[in-house]
């Protein structure tokens, strides 16, 4: 049988080893999820830094010393914003390859 009875859909309860099951594969999932968003943060993010090395500030609004020292949490959340919002694809790559090693399916 597949480990669904008929009475798990009737009687709460009744599946409850499988409902476990299901409930630690998603929690492993999310976490999973997570993991891969946060990859592909810190990769943008170091993307990103490289990137404002060569922007050049005008004087009233810009550069100095403090723009340098706060440069790196500026790219940080662009990072963090950019890989919440969909990213450039990177966390569903790594989410799809860490499910594969972790035995699960997509």
């Amino acid at each position: 049988m597949n480990g669904l009875s008929p009475l798990s859909a009737i009687v709460p309860g009744a599946g409850a080893a499988s409902g476990a099951q299901d409930t630690a594969a998603l929690a492993k999932r999310g976490q999973i999820e997570k993991t891969a968003q946060d990859f592909e943060a810190a990769f943008l993010s170091i993307m990103m830094q490289q990137m404002f090395t060569a922007t050049e500030v005008s004087a009233p609004f810009g550069g100095g010393q403090a723009e340098a020292q706060f440069r790196s949490f500026l790219t940080e959340s662009f990072a963090r914003e950019t890989a919440k919002s969909g990213g450039i694809g990177l966390a569903d790559t790594v989410t799809r390859e860490m499910l594969k090693l972790q035995g699960l399916e997509e």
